[in-house]
């Protein structure tokens, strides 16, 4: 029985140590000993959007005037979604939900 608890402190103690080794196998930045501190490692990056696309979306938002909004710290314009609904359209649709909608919208507004 004592050997049984020294392996399971065992096993929790390593599991505890290299978990954060793990999580840092998708970062470009690996912790290093010494005075650097980390280490640089470009491979280990993913690749995101390209450059042509970063540069397409950034003119779009200068045209748009998002980005000066963006620079000032003012919040962004919520866009137009349409007409909204009257209340009795918002009865009708929930009076003729199926029984599987009800019960995830149910789940929804429970709130958890």
């Amino acid at each position: 029985m004592r050997f049984d608890k020294f392996a399971l402190v065992t096993v929790a103690a390593i599991s505890a140590l290299a978990l954060p080794t793990l999580s840092q196998a998708t970062s470009i930045y690996h912790a290093a000993g010494g005075e650097a501190g980390f280490t640089y490692h470009p491979d280990h990056a993913t690749n995101g959007k390209a450059r042509t696309e970063v540069l397409a979306e950034l003119e779009a938002a200068r045209k748009d005037g998002t980005l000066a909004l963006i620079q000032r710290g003012a919040p962004l314009p919520i866009k137009n979604a349409g007409p909204a609904k009257t209340r009795q359209q918002v009865i009708d649709e929930m009076r003729n939900e199926s029984p599987e909608q009800r019960r995830a919208r149910m789940e929804l507004t429970a709130g958890g």
